[in-house]
């Protein structure tokens, strides 16, 4: 199995592609990646950060791919950080994509009810087109309530009504981070079938990289044949697991989720699935 991830490189601070390549190499695949920026840490809580935008790259990086003959039987997109860069991954899918492969969007958008800074109107309507390309989309709540069209937030009462919408959009939604009482839920849909949930208990405070985590956790599932329903529910039980660990362990939250101890229990529950 070969798996493309696409999303930008922070150096320091665990998120992105520094989550995605050490996580879904362990689940025994093959992990390629092309990053979209390349930062000097992520943008969550650090300032003066550096930005390097790879927008121009790309062209020259698919063109050579393209003299190889490779095909990766899972794209999954994260960090796009430009229209352009939207156009361009959906070319990459079109051109890249193994017959009966898989296509994974993360709708990096925006957080607490807000777009991230930079992002228009424009960029939602045109990341709401590379949906419509997928197989399965990863939404926030936020970005969940961008692609629906629907009053911030999702809760408990309105998920039904929001995952139906997504799931015109793309067949099989799954929004992480939706907060019901005391607890924090991953709900999904399968074209619209039913709602379907997995709790845990929600740890206060802000975890920089989670939904980063629970993505590549749950490509990694896929790659290793997992069902669908067994890959969020694995995929989420980890990420839980590094959130209390790191809510214990890291002093400093702004540095990333402590998730490298947790990976051999993460194995052994895909291992024996």
């Amino acid at each position: 199995m070969r798996v493309l991830v696409i999303n930008d490189l922070s150096c320091v601070g665990k998120c992105s592609l520094s989550v995605a390549l050490p996580i879904i190499s362990a689940c025994g695949v093959t992990c390629d990646v092309l990053p979209t920026a390349i930062l000097s840490t992520h943008t969550g809580g650090f300032e003066g950060y550096t930005f390097r935008d790879l927008t121009d790259d790309l062209p020259e990086i698919l063109k050579h791919w393209k003299t190889l003959g490779i095909k990766f039987d899972f794209i999954y997109s994260g960090y796009l950080g430009s229209i352009r860069q939207i156009e361009l991954v959906s070319i990459l899918k079109q051109e890249f994509l193994a017959e009966d492969g898989k296509f994974i969007v993360d709708p990096v958008m925006g957080d607490d009810g807000k777009l991230y800074q930079g992002f228009t109107e424009g960029y939602v309507e045109k990341m709401r087109g590379l949906c419509k390309e997928a197989d399965y989309i990863l939404p926030n709540v936020t970005e969940a309530c961008l692609l629906a069209e629907h009053p911030y937030p999702v809760t408990k009462e309105n998920a039904r009504e929001v995952l139906n919408k997504l799931a015109e959009i793309c067949p099989f939604p799954i929004v992480t981070g939706i907060t019901v009482e005391n607890d924090v839920a991953v709900y999904y849909t399968k074209r619209g079938r039913g709602i379907f949930s997995f709790t845990h208990e929600n740890v206060q405070g802000f975890f920089c990289g989670a939904g980063d985590v629970f993505a590549s956790a749950f490509v990694g599932c896929l790659a290793n044949g997992i069902h669908e329903a067994k890959a969020i529910y694995l995929a989420s039980e980890f990420t839980a697991k590094t959130i209390r660990r790191s809510a214990r362990e890291v002093d400093d939250k702004r540095y990333g989720l402590s998730f490298e101890k947790e990976i051999l229990g993460f194995l052994d529950s895909l291992l024996f699935s």
